[in-house]
C-alpha cells in the first residue's frame, strides 16, 4: 500500500494532477438534530455551520472543511492535529452529538485540473461530480467515494483506507489512457 501512495504524488495526466492530500485529519461530527445543541457548538468552535444536505464548506480560513455526508453526520477535515485535537475538545460537552476521530481510517485523495468531470465519469458516472459547495457520496471504481470541491479546479476525494490502493490503481490505469485536450 506504500507503495501505491508513492506513486500517487504528483501522478499527472492532461488536465489533471492527483495527488495524496497527507496529512490530512479527519473527524466524523454525529448528531441527532442539524439544528440542536451539537450543531450550535460546531458553529461556535468553528466559525462555520454544519453544511446542507450534499453541501460543503470550508472554515477557519481555509484550515477546516466540513462536509455532508448524511443527515445526521458532517465529514470534518483539516491538515492540522493541533486543530483536531482543539475541536475534540471544545465539543467533548455537548449533548446531543459527538466528534468521532477518523485519522487513520480514511484516505484524501487531491485532484485538480480543469478536467476532473472526465475523470470522475469514467470512474463512477456523472453522479459523483460534485460542483463548487457540495459533496457527493457515490461508487467510484465500484467503492464508495465521497468527492467533495470547495471550490472550481479542485475536487477530494475521501475514501476508507482499505480501499485507498485499490481506487488508486483504477485511477493510475485511467489517466494511462486519458486523451490529450487536443483529441491526440
Amino acid at each position: 500500500m506504500a507503495e501505491a501512495s508513492a506513486r500517487m504524488e504528483g501522478m499527472k495526466a492532461n488536465g489533471l494532477t492527483v495527488r495524496s492530500a497527507e496529512p490530512m485529519q479527519a473527524a466524523a461530527l454525529r448528531y441527532f438534530e442539524a439544528g440542536g445543541g451539537f450543531a450550535r457548538a460546531v458553529r461556535d468552535a468553528t466559525g462555520a455551520a454544519l453544511p446542507p444536505v450534499l453541501g460543503a464548506v470550508e472554515a477557519g480560513a481555509g484550515e477546516l472543511t466540513l462536509a455532508w455526508r448524511s443527515p445526521m453526520e458532517t465529514l470534518l477535515l483539516t491538515p492540522s492535529a493541533a486543530r483536531l485535537a482543539q475541536l475534540e475538545e471544545q465539543l467533548a460537552g455537548a449533548g446531543d452529538g459527538c466528534l468521532v476521530n477518523l485519522t487513520g481510517g480514511l484516505k484524501v485523495l487531491e485532484v485538480t485540473g480543469d478536467r476532473i468531470a472526465d475523470l470522475l465519469c469514467r470512474l463512477g458516472g456523472t453522479a459523483s461530480v460534485p460542483a463548487p459547495g457540495e459533496a457527493r457520496r457515490s461508487r467510484l471504481a465500484d467503492v464508495p467515494v465521497l468527492s467533495l470541491a470547495v471550490r472550481a479546479g479542485e475536487t477530494l476525494l475521501v475514501v476508507d483506507r482499505g480501499y485507498a490502493a485499490y481506487l488508486t490503481a483504477w485511477i493510475r490505469e485511467t489517466l494511462l489512457d486519458f486523451p490529450s485536450s487536443d483529441g491526440n
